[in-house]
C-alpha cells in the first residue's frame, strides 16, 4: 500500500489526482462545516504556553496554527511559525554555511574539485558557465553534521561527528521546550537538498540509539508531498503537503514509521525583494540566539538575490533527532 501510494504521486503527470492530500489551510474553513471537516487532522492548541526563549525570525506561539494527524499519533505539524526574514535566515544558512567543511556532503571527489566539496555555495557562486553552474547546482542533495550519519553501515560512530550549530540546536530547543519536550538534545542532522521534481523513497528512521526522542523537521523553499504511513509497508499512508516554513514533528508511534516525500511541487509565489519593516521588530528578542549580521544581511536585496533563485525550482529540508539516550554522554560500543 505505501509503495502504491508512492507511485501514484510521483507519477510525471501535469494533472495528478491530489484530491486526497491533507491541506491544513483548509482545515479552518472547513471545520465549521459537519459534511466537509476533516477528521484526519485536529487543531492543537499551545496559547498557554509560558517561559519560552524566543529568537529573532519566530512568532509567538500564541499566533502558532498546529495540528495533528489523528490517524498517526505523534505526528504534529506548525504552518510555517516563522516570519519572512526568519525563513530567509534558515534558508541562508542551509545554502551558504551548513554544506561547509568539516561538514559532510554528498558530493564525490572524483566529479567536484576539493574547494566545491568543501564551500559549495561559494564556488557555485563564482561559477560564471551556465551548464556548470547547473551541475554543481543539483548535484547537492545533503549535509549532515553533529553525528554523522554512516550511509552504508546505517550506524553513527563516536570518531565521525562536526559540531553542530548552536543556532540550530536554539530553534531546535524553543519548539521541543514548547511541546513538551524540554529534555531533547539536537545531535544530529541531514539537511536536504530537493530539485522540483526530486523524491525522498519510503524509509523508517531507526539507527539512533534514543528512539523514543522525537524528530524535528522544518521545510524551506518549495512545496512538499510528504507520506506517513505505518510501521510496515502494508499500511496505507496519508500524504500531506508540507509548505515554505511549516515545521513537522515525528513522536511517538509515528517515530518509527514509514515515510517519504514523492513529489516536490512548484508552488511558492516569487519572493518579494523587499521586506516590510514589521519582519525586524524581533530582531532585539533573543538576538545572541542567531548570527544577527545575516539575519540582518538576508533582508538586503542584493543579497538575498542568489538564495531567492535557488528556492525558485528547490526544496530545503533540515532534519534534527537525538542521538545518545538520556544520560549518555557517547556511543560507547554502540
Amino acid at each position: 500500500m505505501f509503495k502504491l501510494a508512492f507511485k501514484q504521486y510521483k507519477a510525471k503527470s501535469s494533472s495528478p489526482d491530489l484530491t486526497e492530500v491533507i491541506n491544513v489551510d483548509d482545515i479552518e474553513a472547513r471545520q465549521n462545516d459537519p459534511l466537509q471537516k476533516d477528521n484526519n487532522v485536529q487543531r492543537l492548541d499551545i496559547s498557554n504556553v509560558r517561559n519560552i526563549q524566543m529568537m529573532p525570525g519566530i512568532k509567538s506561539p500564541s499566533d502558532w496554527r498546529s495540528y495533528a494527524l489523528t490517524h498517526h499519533p505523534g505526528i504534529i505539524i506548525i504552518r510555517n511559525p516563522f516570519t519572512e526574514r526568519g525563513r530567509r535566515y534558515w534558508i541562508a544558512r542551509c545554502l551558504r554555511d551548513y554544506p561547509r567543511r568539516p561538514n559532510i556532503v554528498n558530493l564525490n571527489e572524483r566529479l567536484f574539485e576539493d574547494s566545491v566539496r568543501s564551500d559549495w555555495w561559494k564556488q557555485l557562486n563564482l561559477c560564471s558557465d551556465g551548464e556548470e553552474f547547473q551541475r554543481i547546482k543539483s548535484a547537492m542533495r545533503w549535509t549532515t553534521f553533529g553525528y554523522h550519519h554512516n550511509w552504508d553501515t546505517k550506524l553513527y560512530d563516536e570518531q565521525m561527528q562536526s559540531q553542530f550549530p548552536e543556532d540550530l540546536s536554539n530553534l531546535c530547543r524553543l519548539f521541543a521546550s514548547t511541546l513538551g519536550y524540554s529534555d531533547f538534545k539536537p545531535e544530529a542532522a541531514i539537511v536536504n537538498y530537493y530539485p522540483v521534481g526530486s523524491t525522498l523513497s519510503g524509509h523508517t528512521d531507526h539507527s539512533e540509539p534514543n528512539k523514543s526522542a522525537p524528530l524535528f523537521s522544518f521545510s524551506f523553499g518549495q512545496t512538499a508531498i510528504f507520506l506517513i504511513g505505518g510501521r510496515t509497508l502494508e499500511e496505507k499512508p496519508s500524504a500531506v503537503y508540507l509548505r515554505c516554513g511549516d515545521v513537522m514533528i515525528m513522536s511517538q508511534e509515528s517515530r518509527l514509521c514509514y515515510h517519504a516525500v514523492p513529489r516536490i511541487m512548484r508552488t511558492q509565489t516569487p519572493w518579494s525583494s523587499t521586506l516590510t519593516n514589521e519582519n525586524a521588530d524581533d530582531a532585539d528578542i533573543g538576538s545572541h540566539l542567531l548570527d544577527m549580521d545575516l539575519f540582518q544581511n538576508v533582508g538586503e536585496p542584493n543579497f538575498w538575490i542568489p538564495f531567492s533563485n535557488y528556492i525558485g525550482d528547490s526544496r530545503i529540508n533540515i532534519n534534527v533527532r537525538q542521538v545518545l539516550n538520556p544520560g549518555d554522554s557517547n556511543l560507547g560500543t554502540l
